[in-house]
């Protein structure tokens, strides 16, 4: 029988190879660029799988758990910072262990792309003491969730999977391998010795945990997903992620060359084969010098008289990502340019021309430019602070909105107005939070606000959707990944429970109101909310398109200074709406001071 072969993006090899792997239980929190991996496996789901949103990453980490602990093959999903979320349930799992396989897939992001960190997860590893694989590949994340999840339930630990952005996002044709016979779980047996931690039995699991790294140092060794090429010469490459891939496009047949899919623990036995060899050693890895800095330790336990280099060595550049032309010149510089069989990487890039820039802006149509602006309004002339989040509302920093003054991290627009308003008390401070974020991280924030009696205005942006991920449902849109209709979860009812009194929901499309709910708000004490709700352009139809008349148009361009929606340009000296990207959302229209903007008529 022929097997069937597909495209698929890289998050759509790893969803794939989990089901092909028995998985029954996937959870996880959307986060660029993971978010795909969840959506693919509810796509494909036979019903034997249970699919969710969790609530943030450490839910869904403690859900992955119970279900790991009853024995089922567990897959949980998040992106880089959202681990920080997830960590705190992820280190005791550390010591505690699982009995059915427990994969934590977190998908670095080099550059940054989409995110605030570059933070590296095979540190995590590290830290947590935890196995971690790292994929070169989409293909190869296919046939390696399989191995991650028999790793897991052979050592009985948590183990993380590490794609990075371009396996992430990268496509290739695989092969669709038949199923696996995984047994049925076998449930939740009672063992207080086990599932219940104490400090006592985490000293020894402790020790059990480090001889299982030593053997599974050894057991990695023979990993048939790390590679050793012997060659030939004296010089060496050592690479592994999407930077073996990279490396292999452009590196002479004949060097001398490993790859590290096991970070930790790390395969010393065939590094140290590797290195016996060789005078020197270039290191080329995303994106902290976890390879390298294992080389150099392995090189001084065992007296080996080699050269590592690399970011430490300031050979390979300490941030951003990779890339086939940037390894290219690595290569050339540490071989010389004949050797590496290339030219110099200056020349190179000089015949590259420079793409222009395109910083990222809200949606023409945004209801968040309407919220944005309203408080501006409502706030001109006097003293305030705008703390932001992690969302499609960060981009309302962009001028001329210019309404983002802080932004931390997911939640942290709640606290860290707390913080600014407890030192300047003559300011008005404000907190900017989506609807998603507000259940994912907000409402502790928020309960800390009404406990310690902080004077904040809190502005809940719900526009009825995960935006900036790809519009995934949240607690709040009564909807589920298992496809099931669940109440919604009223964010005035969270906020009346937790203790305010002042709340009040206004459309922000409607700009004289809601800028005089803000004003009443601002005037206000304690802690008082205002929720501007208006779906997302992406969720909801389109309303009648709005146009210039170009007779009342006094040039100006108020719409333009004002507001930067997309929608509105100068065209020959002439401000116009571009109809193919207004989505009638009539904001325009009601700052246009000569009043001309307005609706188009149907017949024209």
């Amino acid at each position: 029988m022929s097997m069937e072969r597909k495209l698929v993006m890289g998050n759509e090899a790893i969803a794939l190879g989990a089901v092909r792997a028995g998985v029954r239980m996937v959870a996880g929190y959307p986060g660029t660029p993971s978010t795909e991996i969840l959506e693919t496996v509810a796509k494909h789901n036979d019903g034997s799988i249970h699919v969710e949103w969790s609530t943030n990453e450490k839910a869904a980490m403690e859900v992955g758990a119970g279900a790991a602990y009853a024995g089922a093959r567990t897959l949980v999903t998040m992106k880089q910072v959202g681990l920080n979320v997830a960590s705190d349930p992820l280190m005791s799992l550390a010591y505690v262990g699982v009995k059915g396989g427990l994969v934590i897939v977190s998908a670095d992001d080099p550059g940054p792309i989409s995110s605030q960190t570059e933070q590296d997860t095979r540190h995590f590893a590290q830290f947590s003491k935890l196995p971690v694989f790292d994929p070169s590949s989409p293909d190869e994340a296919y046939l390696m969730i399989a191995d991650a999840f028999e790793y897991s339930e052979k050592y009985q630990t948590p183990v993380l999977f590490r794609p990075t952005t371009r396996v992430c996002h990268a496509c290739v044709s695989i092969d669709l391998l038949p199923k696996l016979d995984v047994p049925e779980p076998e449930g939740f047996i009672k063992d207080t010795m086990r599932w219940v931690i104490f400090p006592r039995l985490s000293y020894q699991n402790h020790i059990k945990i480090e001889a299982r790294n030593v053997e599974l140092s050894e057991v990695f060794s023979s990993y048939d997903k790390n590679l050793l090429r012997k060659g030939s010469g004296r010089k060496g490459v050592v690479s592994g992620g999407v930077s073996f891939a990279y490396t292999s496009e452009v590196i002479p047949g004949d060097v001398p060359f490993l790859k590290i899919s096991t970070p930790h623990p790390f395969p010393e036995r065939l590094a140290k084969e590797f290195l016996e060899n060789l005078d020197e050693v270039l290191v080329l890895e995303e994106l902290d010098p976890v390879i390298e800095k294992e080389l150099l330790q392995i090189a001084g336990k065992y007296h080996l008289n080699v050269n590592i280099c690399g970011k430490l060595t300031y050979d390979t550049k300490n941030a951003g990502e990779n890339s086939v032309e940037s390894i290219r010149g690595d290569l050339a510089q540490f071989f010389g340019f004949e050797e590496a069989g290339t030219k110099d990487p200056g020349s190179v890039q000089d015949e590259i021309p420079q793409l222009p820039v395109r910083p990222p802006v809200l949606c023409a149509g945004c209801p968040h430019r309407a919220s944005f602006y309203a408080v501006k309004k409502a706030m001109r002339g006097k003293k305030a602070v705008f703390s932001g989040d992690i969302g499609c509302y960060t981009l309302g920093n962009a001028k001329p909105l210019d309404m983002v003054d802080t932004c931390l991290c997911m939640g942290a627009d709640v606290t860290i107005a707390q913080g600014l308003h407890i030192i300047e008390r003559d300011t008005v401070n404000f907190a900017f939070i989506g609807d998603s974020t507000f259940f994912a991280s907000g409402i502790t924030g928020v309960v800390n606000a009404v406990y310690n009696q902080t004077d904040i205005v809190l502005i809940v942006l719900d526009n009825s959707t995960t935006a900036m991920t790809g519009h995934q449902p949240h607690p709040g849109t009564g909807v589920t990944m298992m496809g099931d209709v669940a109440a919604k979860i009223s964010i005035e009812n969270i906020l009346r429970g937790i203790g305010l009194t002042w709340i009040e929901t206004v459309d922000p499309l409607n700009l004289e109101l809601a800028v005089n709910t803000v004003k009443r708000a601002a005037g206000e004490k304690g802690v008082r909310a205002v929720i501007f709700r208006s779906p997302c352009i992406a969720v909801a139809k389109p309303g009648k398109l709005y146009k210039v008349k170009q007779d009342f148009c006094t040039k100006c361009k108020v719409c333009i200074s004002q507001l930067g929606c997309p929608a509105i340009a100068v065209n020959d000296g002439a401000v116009v709406v571009e109809p193919s990207l207004c989505y009638g959302c009539g904001l325009c229209s009601q700052v246009c001071p000569s009043g001309a903007i307005g609706e188009v008529e149907s017949d024209e």
